[in-house]
């Protein structure tokens, strides 16, 4: 029996992150915290926004308070200040954890819920639909990191949603 496409979904963010740090780590050193004229400054401020965006939606998702996902943003920000790729890699590996357990313990991934956004007002939606947002956020944003990659002279990894669907089957 296959899985719900949202945790498929999840799982292949959790696969392309990992792809982009096992990339970063072959490259010099000095790449990930240059500073360039791009999306984002440097590649270490684009895993700090991947990094703080999967903070909050896991804070949405677990139906907390508008103080509570505040309050988790301070925390993230203090977490990843200043951090090396490896404690970035670290970091991401506990948030995905977190996610695995809040996605494990949810009985209806397509349930509907509805969080309010201070500016933006109440979002009737489906859980399984943050899921994607999450996931489709990520995908985005890595796009950039390979822009940025290929920016400072080096190639980047192929982290398209089909090439984890072939790994994943070389796998099964």
């Amino acid at each position: 029996m296959r899985k719900h496409h949202a945790l498929e979904l999840y799982d292949y963010h959790v696969w392309a992150n990992k792809k982009f740090f096992e990339r970063l780590k072959e490259l010099p050193k000095d790449i990930y915290d240059q500073e360039i004229q791009s999306v984002f400054s440097s590649i270490s401020m684009a895993l700090v926004h991947i990094y703080m965006t999967d903070t909050v939606w896991l804070g949405v998702m677990q139906e907390n308070s508008m103080e509570e996902i505040q309050a988790s943003i301070a925390i993230a920000q203090d977490k990843t200040k200043d951090k090396s790729l490896e404690e970035m890699e670290k970091l991401f590996q506990s948030l995905s954890e977190e996610y695995q357990k809040l996605l494990n313990n949810v009985s209806d991934l397509d349930k509907e819920i509805s969080p309010v956004h201070p500016k933006f007002g109440r979002l009737d939606t489906h859980f399984s639909e943050l899921v994607q947002h999450v996931v489709n956020h990520g995908t985005y944003h890595r796009g950039n990191l390979t822009a940025m990659i290929r920016q400072q002279g080096y190639s980047s990894v192929s982290n398209d949603y089909v090439f984890y669907l072939y790994d994943i089957s070389k796998s099964n």
